[in-house]
């Protein structure tokens, strides 16, 4: 079987994007994970727990994320939380994906089309 490569994983839902970007920046667990997405997404997205630990399994199986060694140890929260952290993959996925929506977004129609919406 060939290596994945991150063109292989993309386009990516915006869902997967954020929780992608937020692992690349710090390794959190689940509820983290959550409340960092929605704070990105300016609440636009809200996790349900349910939506949010099937897409972690699925990243998981991918090779895009896995479960970080990292356990609570300073006394705050739940030390049964997992955590997790952004595979090389993961971070030649998100970084490939963020490429591919600059790219996308810089065309003088989408800047237009943008401007517009604010106006």
């Amino acid at each position: 079987m060939t290596p994945a490569r991150p063109a292989d994983f993309l386009p990516l839902k915006p869902a997967t994007f954020l929780v992608l970007v937020v692992l690349a920046a710090q390794e959190l667990h689940g509820y983290g994970i959550k409340k960092e997405v929605g704070k990105r997404s300016a609440g636009r997205i809200d996790m349900e727990p349910g939506m949010l630990y099937r897409l972690m399994a699925r990243l998981v199986a991918q090779g895009i994320i896995a479960e970080a060694d990292r356990r609570q140890v300073d006394g705050e929260g739940d030390e049964r939380r997992r955590y997790y952290r952004i595979t090389d993959l993961g971070r030649e996925v998100v970084e490939a994906e963020a490429a591919r929506m600059v790219h996308l977004a810089d065309s003088r129609d989408v800047r237009d089309l943008a401007h517009a919406s604010r106006s």
